[in-house]
This record gives C-alpha cells, sequence and structure tokens, in this order.
C-alpha cells in the first residue's frame, strides 16, 4: 500500500480530502492514514476545564481566549479556530453537559425512585391493589436484576408481543424470516418492527430480555427465536459498565438471522445525555471525523489518552496482551483466542501505558490488556458474532438500537469496515437505527455509504416527527456533524416519507416552534383516544400520559419515546417523497 513520503505530501492529503469526497472509498485507505507520521486530529470538549467566569466570558464577549480553557485537541490552531467558528454550538454543549453533570446524582437518585415506585405499582396491582396488599400483608416488594423489574421505558410502553404474529412473517404470501434463506427486503415491516421491539427491549435488564425473548416472541412464533446473550460492558472513560446489548437468533440451530441490539439514552442517566450532547470528535485518518464518546461507549479508547483510540481504529500494528503476557496480532485473532473468556464475566483491565507512543511506528506500540477487550461492547460483541455466523452457514445478521443504542449500531459495522472484517460484512442485512444522533462528519458518512447502499441499500436511519435527538449534535453550514444514509421520517400522522434529512434538522428553526408546539398538543389528544380509535394495544397508561404532558412545553423530548417509533412502524403509510435537506 503507498504510504505518504512526507509530511507536506500528507498535509496536501489532508486538504485535498477535506474539500472533495472521493468517490472510491475503501477500508485500506485508513491504514495508509493511520501509517503517517503526525499524531490523530481530535478536539475536546472539558466543561470542567473552566469557571463560570470564562463562561460568562465566552459566551457574553465572545473571548476566545475564555472558550479555549474548555477546549483540548492535537494543535493549537485547530481549538482557535473551533472557539471562534463553533462558537454557540460548543457553548450548548458546555452549559447542559454542566447542568448534567451538577444534576447527575440527583437524576440518578430520581431514577432509581421513579423505577421502584413504577415497579411497585405494577407488581401490586396499581394503586388500590397496592393499598389491598399494604392493609393484608401481601405486599410484593420490587427486586432489582430480575424478571420481573421493568424499566422506565418498559412502563412507558408496555407492549412485549411482535406485530400481528406469524401472519405478518408472511407479508404477500412470502416468508421474511421463516424458513430457508433470509428474504432481503430491508423496507419490510416485519424486520422493522422486530427492530424496533428488540431495541425497546435493549433497555431491560438481562433476566427481562431472556424472558420476553424465551416465553413470549418463541412462544408466539415456533421458529422464534433463540436468545443467545446479554453484554454489560465497561466504558474505559466513565468507569463503569454502562453500555449494553444482547444478541439473539430466529432459531437454535441454522439460523436465518442474526440480531444485535444496542441500548439508548436511559431517561435518568446524566452521562448518556452528556454524551449526546457532546461535541468532541477524533479523526480518523483519510475517513472522517467520529463522535469521541460514542466510540468510548463501545470501548474504542479514552480521551483522557487519545492515542488510546488509534490503537483501536487501525489494522496494523494492533497488540493485545493475555493475563499471561502472550501477545496477539490483530483484533480477529485476539477476540478470537478470548472469546470462550468473553462470555465469562471477566473483569476489566486498564491501559499499559507505554512510555513511547508516538504510533505505529515507535518501538513502544501501546498494548491493549485482553481483559479489557473481553469487557469492552465492540471486541465483545464481534467475538460472539464471528463465532455465530461459524455456526450457522446461512444466517445473516442486523444490527438495531434506539437514541444513543441507534449510534453504537451504526458504528459497529464501521468499525468491522475499518478493520477489514469482509467476511463479517458480506453477511450483513441490514442496519436499523431509531431516533439516532449524529454520529460524525459527512466524510464518514460517504465512508459507510459507499459500503452499505451498494447493491442494495443497508443503512436505514427511522425519526419521528419532532424527536430532539436525531438532531444532536447541531448542524449548519461550518458545523462538522452530519447525517448520512435513508431517512424514514414519520410524521404524527404516521405517514412514511424517504427522505434525505429529517425536516428541522437542528430543532432550534424559528419557523418550527409553533407548529412544533400545536404538534405537541395533537399529540396529547392522540394518547388520550389512541385506544379507542387503534384498539387496546394502543392505548396509552397514566406514565406515558404524563411524559406527554411533559411534552406540551418540550415537544422534542416526549417525542424521543419509543412509543411512537413502534406506533410509526405498525401504523405507518408510506408516501414515498425525495427532498433534499431543509
Amino acid at each position: 500500500m503507498a504510504m505518504a513520503t512526507n509530511s507536506d505530501d500528507n498535509n496536501n492529503n489532508n486538504k485535498r480530502k477535506k474539500n472533495e469526497i472521493n468517490d472510491d472509498v475503501s477500508g485500506s485507505a485508513f491504514s495508509a492514514g493511520a501509517d503517517r507520521g503526525s499524531g490523530p486530529s481530535y478536539l475536546i470538549v472539558r466543561p470542567e476545564n473552566g469557571g463560570v467566569g470564562d463562561l460568562y466570558r465566552y459566551l457574553v464577549r465572545a473571548d476566545t481566549a475564555s472558550g479555549l480553557r474548555f477546549l483540548e485537541g492535537s494543535d493549537e490552531g485547530l481549538l482557535g479556530a473551533a472557539a471562534a467558528d463553533h462558537r454557540w454550538v460548543i457553548l450548548v454543549s458546555i452549559i447542559v453537559r454542566k447542568i448534567l453533570a451538577f444534576f447527575r446524582k440527583p437524576m440518578e437518585w430520581t431514577g432509581y425512585a421513579v423505577d421502584f415506585l413504577l415497579n411497585l405499582l405494577f407488581l401490586n396491582g396499581n394503586l388500590f391493589g397496592l393499598l389491598c396488599n399494604l392493609l393484608h400483608g401481601r405486599l410484593v416488594v420490587p427486586q432489582r436484576e430480575t424478571e420481573t423489574f421493568i424499566s422506565t421505558i418498559g412502563h412507558l410502553d408496555g407492549r412485549v408481543d411482535l406485530y400481528k404474529g406469524q401472519s405478518l412473517l408472511q407479508e404477500n404470501g412470502d416468508s421474511v424470516l421463516g424458513e430457508g434463506s433470509t428474504k432481503e427486503e430491508i423496507g419490510n415491516r416485519a424486520l422493522k418492527d422486530l427492530c424496533i421491539m428488540a431495541s425497546k427491549l435493549a433497555y431491560e435488564n438481562a433476566e427481562v430480555v431472556r424472558n420476553i425473548v424465551v416465553h413470549h416472541w418463541k412462544a408466539s412464533y415456533p421458529i422464534f427465536m433463540h436468545f443467545v446473550k446479554f453484554y454489560n460492558c465497561w466504558n474505559d472513560f466513565q468507569k463503569e459498565m454502562s453500555t449494553q446489548a444482547f444478541i439473539l437468533c430466529d432459531k437454535r440451530e441454522d439460523a436465518n438471522l442474526i440480531l444485535i441490539s444496542f441500548r439508548g439514552t436511559e431517561p435518568f442517566d446524566a452521562d448518556d445525555w452528556s454524551t449526546d450532547f457532546d461535541y468532541s470528535w477524533y479523526e480518523i485518518p483519510e475517513l472522517g471525523k467520529v463522535h469521541m464518546g460514542f466510540l468510548e461507549a463501545l470501548g474504542l479508547g479514552n480521551r483522557t489518552d487519545a492515542v488510546s483510540f488509534r490503537n483501536h481504529l487501525q489494522v496494523k500494528d494492533i497488540r493485545f496482551t493475555s493475563s499471561n503476557g502472550a501477545d496477539g496480532t490483530s483484533p480477529s485473532e485476539a477476540t478470537e483466542s478470548v472469546s470462550s473468556n468473553t462470555d465469562s464475566g471477566l473483569g476489566h483491565g486498564g491501559w499499559d501505558q507505554s512510555s513511547n507512543s508516538e504510533g505505529p511506528s515507535s518501538a513502544g506500540t501501546k498494548r491493549i490488556p485482553s481483559e479489557m477487550v473481553e469487557m469492552t461492547a465492540y471486541y465483545a460483541v464481534k467475538s460472539k458474532l464471528k463465532s455465530l455466523l461459524k455456526e450457522h452457514k446461512n444466517a445473516k445478521f442486523v444490527v438495531t438500537g434506539h437514541s444513543l443504542g441507534g449510534a453504537l449500531a451504526i458504528l459497529f459495522p464501521t468499525v468491522l469496515l475499518l478493520h477489514e472484517e469482509e467476511e463479517i460484512m458480506q453477511r450483513l442485512l441490514g442496519v436499523y437505527t431509531y431516533g439516532q444522533p449524529r454520529v460524525g462528519n459527512k466524510d464518514l458518512g460517504s465512508f459507510i455509504e459507499a459500503h452499505l447502499d451498494y447493491p442494495v441499500p443497508k443503512y436505514f436511519r427511522v425519526v419521528y416527527c419532532n424527536d430532539l435527538v436525531p438532531r444532536l449534535p447541531y448542524d449548519d453550514k461550518t458545523f462538522l456533524y452530519k447525517h448520512f444514509g435513508a431517512c424514514l421520517y414519520y410524521d404524527s400522522l404516521y405517514i412514511e416519507k424517504n427522505m434525505n434529512e429529517e425536516p428541522n434538522r437542528n430543532y432550534f428553526g424559528m419557523r418550527y416552534v409553533i407548529p412544533g408546539y400545536l404538534n405537541a398538543i395533537w399529540e396529547f389528544i392522540r394518547a388520550l383516544t389512541m385506544g379507542y380509535t387503534h384498539g387496546p394495544e394502543y392505548k396509552e397508561g397514566w406514565f406515558s400520559i404524563l411524559l406527554r404532558t411533559i411534552g406540551l412545553a418540550l415537544p422534542g423530548i416526549s417525542a424521543h419515546c419509543p412509543t411512537d417509533y413502534v406506533n410509526s412502524v405498525r401504523l405507518g403509510r408510506e408516501r414515498i417523497m425525495q427532498m433534499s435537506s431543509l
């Protein structure tokens, strides 16, 4: 592979890449960029590094020097340009994340209280049953991490069964996910329904997921479903197990479909919301800029040591160190060698901080402990996926997720492409995301579209109406975050429109304010009548109505709930409209 011979050539190549989109994007291009002599390009927004005075001067006086206190990056020129050109976007990121950091513990405590109260009412037959059980000494106390303890998202939308049963799986007289090879109709309603229900189910604990898959989905559909594994994975930046995913197959043997579902933003998790509002990015050479928080959630680096992203996001010179000191030579070999240990729940490790970490050409290339690899989402899920694809020769796989889970769902195959996992990617059936935030810039989008749009589209981004999260991080003419892939947009009448990007792409457009609030009123009224107009399965409970009430003040928050995404898929009427971004 050709490599740049001097820094001038490298700089010229970088400028050319930023000004034009290469029509021939390939995974191998990253390897060439990774071997450049220059260090990685990155920008980190650190709200904790500046005070209220710095924030005031940056906000009111447009003092760039004050803004720089909140920024950390690969070079001073980059920091100065970002502080000046993206001031308002950075300010929003700083202010929101400072507020979230301040309320982190109160939000966590509120979440615990709400979860406990909702489950207490649910297990005791609502308020009247709770009072009766309390008087008769039969009070049922919720126990976390059990199959009866349902998440807040689960209480907002209590539906667990797949839509219409077996009849839907045989639309137009042809089995979609039944015996034989999987039908490659990405727009099929059955597949979209399976993906949104799996995305919603990912918010539950492992026992709830297993119980619903085995006793609801499998019981309802003889060919469905075989629960494979639930993953609770390590985020080295947050220093906690904050990334969750699960895997299932449509059959225990000779499966046709493997589904991977990532958990999304939890309502009372300040860290999740802070990640959505984060502006920090890491540039993969010759490919594009990627949201740093999402890479950390997949276990592909830690912003406290920016070189750690490079160690994961390159093909060459990756080394994995096992507990006995043996080295692996590639991500594939490393994950294969520890695949049996991945399921055993080993603890996490830390970075082996080498004294020389300038890059692949240095003698001190960092080594990634296998214990960390085993407990991070990307490597753990990839390891199990590879073994399942070997076991089920005819199977293809789908990746899905709602909110933050949608961002992880599209980045997972992206990194597979970077690591040149061609055999795995040949078995990809599709990627479905729901309410997904932006994950990178236009160059990254060009790379993904070049691989997932040919020979048929495989990446679909489903957006409901005024959902706030798909409008994050903010995007304007000078900002780097861009959406890509096919957008399936559903309005508040659940009419599907095939668009380049959802209307009001930054949410704060003034001409959308009044329509947004009027639409929230309509959604509130609709929630009160859905059970009568569409049947009992669409009836919304008191907790969902409460969220709709909050939506009267903040329409984009209530529109993010999976309820409307499930309704969109099940009630959606297609209206094909090719529209440019607004």
